[in-house]
């Protein structure tokens, strides 16, 4: 009788999965390119202080000690002014107070640690999903995302950004025939602290730190690995000639 009930509440499930699905289909949204500023100090900084204020609020970074910040030049008096909470120190993971069952309740999942989040997701995805929210008024936040369609995550860089709305287009597909809705554009409700320009930088400056944070040794890496591949170059030109050398006179 259970194995019954269980097989009719499945079966329950997926008609009521296929009847509340949308009658139409959904755009999927282009990535844009992330600026690369992996190598400028004066970005990743920024991006450490954006992360700090807006990001670390929810989400931890547990893989991320804020004395590794002085590898991108904020030294240690730097980082207990500015980036640190009362109860922090320096030697420190950045964790957050939030509990994951008080976030499960707020927002419905705990927020993903975010310490490799971007070699996760790619620099693209996060440089295009932070610049694609948008009012939503049926949703539990308020907002919605271009990238991550009902994301439950509420738009935190609003104040920066301001308040857009999505514009979208119903049409049908010529090839399948089926309705999609196709974004068409934003339009501005509310500017923010930052004009548009600004504001991308400002994302731009925080994808480059979390990409930094996700391998922060990944610059000593590439500088390493040219010289390794020199190295190996040069071995390999001198066991050329050693080879030549050595076989010349033998026929």
């Amino acid at each position: 009788m259970k194995k019954w009930l269980s097989t009719i509440s499945m079966i329950a499930a997926v008609l009521f999965a296929f009847t509340a699905a949308p009658v139409y289909a959904e755009e999927e949204a282009v990535l844009d390119r992330a600026p690369d500023s992996s190598d400028n100090l004066a970005s990743l900084q920024h991006g450490a202080q954006i992360f700090v204020n807006y990001c670390l609020n929810c989400h931890s970074a547990n893989l991320m000690r804020y004395n590794r910040l002085t590898d991108i030049g904020i030294t240690p008096q730097q980082i207990q002014e500015n980036l640190l909470f009362t109860t922090d120190k320096v030697g420190n993971t950045m964790s957050i107070a939030m509990r994951p069952e008080d976030a499960k309740a707020w927002f419905g999942a705990s927020p993903p640690d975010l310490s490799v989040e971007a070699r996760a997701r790619g620099k693209d995805w996060l440089y295009t999903y932070l610049r694609s929210f948008y009012r939503d008024p049926t949703r539990p936040t308020g907002w919605n995302n271009r990238v991550y369609e009902n994301v439950g995550m509420p738009h935190v860089l609003w104040t920066l950004q301001g308040i857009r709305d999505a514009k979208f287009e119903t049409d049908t597909d010529e090839k399948t025939g089926e309705k999609v809705r196709r974004f068409v554009g934003y339009t501005q409700v509310t500017p923010g602290a930052m004009s548009s320009v600004d504001y991308d930088s400002a994302v731009a400056d925080l994808v480059s730190y979390m990409s930094w944070m996700a391998e922060p040794a990944q610059q000593t890496r590439k500088r390493l690995g040219v010289w390794v591949l020199l190295f190996l170059a040069l071995l390999s030109f001198l066991a050329w000639r050693l080879n030549a050398a050595y076989w010349k006179d033998i026929k």
